[in-house]
């Protein structure tokens, strides 16, 4: 079994992740921890809680939350639907729940787990890098217990997905919220997969994707995808969601999904263009995911999220 930590921000694909993670027998879960970025924290740790304890099959795994902040936060609207999953009846219907909360904040939780493990740990991180950048700081040598960094965030296009004022467009949003981790984490000497837009976008919540879930709803797991999808599926008008996450998560532990290149890369970190990330020949090596195989993707949820529901 690999270890994994998992380190995401709290929107619906996180906490899908979450459940997707938790049903991979191939994966011994060693940390959960949350970041205030894309989910207002409040409402994702606890919803992480409730996932691991409805749907972890025994897993004794606690729930950290960051303390980190913000240098250009998500907009208010994505990030509502954090609470709306923790309110969830399925998630709820059972009463309080026992999954632990951390007693340390997530990139003092990171560093521990990493070093208790057995052997190298996987890094599956859906959100901003800032607990990684933070715990480098604190320990450095942490980088002698991860195997790897699987990373949804950046793009090698010119086009990001940041519109905000005084901004270029070119960033993609879990770059933007902290480019300078972003930077930390790159200057380091971490074997890095990233998941960025080019391969994400091949990935839409569409609704055949919606309406095939529908029908699989007789399973919880399922139903419960179906629901917390249905927050999201149109934040505004001509708005497109895509599974950011979930794709970096399946692809992390069955890379038979996904195509990739080895290229290098860097990050600029502030101006108009900050979060920008883009190829270079004197950046780091960092392998691209570039095509998704989206039949196999899909049918890898199906197969996870109903096989396992018994």
């Amino acid at each position: 079994m690999k270890n994994v930590y998992f380190n995401h921000d709290g929107n619906v694909d996180d906490l899908v992740s979450l459940l997707l993670l938790l049903q991979m027998p191939e994966v011994h879960l060693t940390g959960v921890s949350v970041i205030d970025a894309d989910g207002f924290i409040e409402g994702s740790v606890p919803a992480s809680q409730k996932i691991i304890a409805r749907f972890g099959r025994g897993a004794k795994v606690s729930v950290a939350a960051s303390n980190s902040r913000a240098v250009h936060q998500f907009p208010k609207e994505w990030r509502l639907s954090s609470f709306s999953f923790d309110a969830f009846p399925l998630l709820n219907e059972h009463g309080p729940v026992e999954v632990p909360l951390a007693d340390k904040p997530a990139h003092l939780d990171m560093i521990e787990k990493l070093k208790a493990a057995d052997g190298k740990t996987d890094l599956v991180m859906t959100g901003p890098l800032t607990d990684l950048a933070r715990a480098l700081e604190a320990d450095p040598t942490i980088t002698d217990q991860i195997e790897r960094l699987y990373w949804m965030g950046g793009t090698m296009r010119t086009e990001g997905n940041v519109l905000e004022p005084k901004h270029d467009g070119s960033a993609e949003w879990n770059a933007y919220w902290d480019p300078e981790a972003v930077k930390t984490v790159w200057d380091a000497d971490i074997d890095i997969q990233m998941v960025g837009l080019e391969s994400t976008n091949q990935v839409p919540l569409n609704a055949d994707v919606q309406q095939h879930w529908a029908s699989l709803r007789r399973y919880p797991m399922m139903d419960l995808i179906g629901q917390g999808y249905a927050l999201v599926s149109s934040y505004e008008a001509n708005s497109t969601y895509y599974l950011w996450d979930v794709l970096t998560t399946v692809a992390s532990q069955y890379p038979d999904m996904i195509e990739s290149k080895a290229i290098r890369g860097d990050v600029l970190t502030s101006g108009a263009s900050a979060g920008r990330t883009f190829e270079t020949d004197s950046g780091r090596p960092i392998d691209l995911v570039t095509e998704v195989h989206a039949k196999k993707f899909y049918d890898k949820i199906d197969e996870l999220l109903t096989s396992s529901d018994k």
